[in-house]
């Protein structure tokens, strides 16, 4: 027995991203960017930054995300 229509999945999957997308964009996940993984290497004239962590984080999120859209 289906639980949502094809077009309910749609509009659940297209909301729940443009939610993590709007609080990403406005600053409202502070953690990401500052989690253990993350590495941050600060020089005198320079400053790398490799969120390893956070982009595993995201990748994780979008998969399952993707993952329930193909059903």
């Amino acid at each position: 027995m289906e639980v949502f229509s094809p077009l309910g999945k749609v509009l659940v999957i297209l909301g729940v991203v443009l939610v993590l997308l709007g609080l990403l964009l406005a600053g409202k996940l502070p953690f990401l960017g500052k989690l253990p993984g993350d590495i941050r290497i600060e020089r005198e004239h320079y400053v790398v930054y490799i969120p390893i962590t956070s982009m595993l984080i995201i990748s994780a999120i979008l998969s399952l995300i993707l993952s329930l859209w193909r059903r």
